[in-house]
């Protein structure tokens, strides 16, 4: 109920009482609660696959009208901040000259499942960290790695044992790096900040250690900013490609996915 609210701009009450609404429409339950669960019901599921296949099919008239299969339509691109502000925007131009240097791309800034129709979205691309559901085509073009990172003056420095730099956005990425390798963290002071491109931006600055996906921080490893004396380990999940499945074929989905394919293949000599 909270997710749907959050989607559709409005209180969870509002939600559950349309909810309530539709049930007194149709004369059938919903959702039943249980253990402050709530559960959909067969009705429940059955109309919700309709529905799902109704709006892909509504989807996919639309683009067709638009003329979205055209090389001249705008495409809308949406991006996790880090990866659009440290990844994607460097290498934007190569991606222009992918998908044709006459396209219009339009970038939105946004995480978590993509809200396709409501944003008109085209494609997305994310962290696989949520669930995906059955609408959306995935294909997935990149296997997480990260590692700390910090300025290389205070790489001698006994790096895990200073200012670690945390992220909001990501709370658990030192925990579980060190879940990962077996190293015990015993920081002296951290720092937490309300985005992740903002403690890669302090860990530049030299104002401590942050933990670095190799994506995000491939371009400061490349020119010295940064140093990753520990390495890189996989944490077991993946950056994907999304669309709607509907609309996927008059989508140039599998040109950008080749070319982010392509692009991330060097990350894989920097994570060593």
């Amino acid at each position: 109920m909270s997710g749907a609210a959050r989607e559709l701009n409005l209180t969870d009450g509002a939600v559950s009482r349309g909810v309530r609404d539709l049930e007194a429409q149709l004369g059938v339950s919903l959702f039943v609660r249980r253990n402050r669960q709530i559960v959909p019901t067969a009705s429940a599921r059955i109309l919700a696959e309709e529905v799902r296949s109704a709006l892909e099919q509504l989807s996919l008239a639309v683009a067709r009208a638009k003329g979205r299969s055209s090389q001249s339509a705008p495409l809308t691109i949406s991006c996790e901040p880090t990866f659009l502000i440290r990844w994607l925007i460097p290498r934007l131009a190569s991606l222009q000259d992918e998908l044709g240097p006459d396209r219009e791309i339009r970038l939105i800034s946004a995480g978590g499942a993509p809200p396709f129709l409501r944003d008109g979205i085209d494609l997305a691309i994310r962290r696989a960290d949520f669930p995906i559901g059955q609408e959306m085509a995935a294909a997935p073009f990149l296997d997480e790695r990260v590692g700390p990172v910090c300025r290389r003056d205070m790489e001698q420095e006994d790096l895990l044992s200073g200012t670690l730099l945390h992220s909001a956005t990501r709370p658990d990425a030192w925990a579980q790096w060190a879940s990962l390798t077996g190293v015990a963290l015993a920081p002296r002071r951290t720092l937490t900040f309300e985005h992740f491109y903002l403690s890669l931006q302090a860990a530049v600055a030299g104002t401590g250690t942050a933990m670095g996906p190799i994506a995000l921080v491939a371009d400061d490893l490349a020119t010295g900013a940064l140093t990753a004396p520990h390495g890189f380990v996989p944490d077991g999940s993946q950056y994907v490609l999304l669309a709607l499945n509907a609309n996927r074929q008059v989508l140039p989905f599998d040109a950008a996915l080749g070319w982010l394919k392509q692009a991330c293949a060097g990350l894989e000599d920097v994570a060593g």
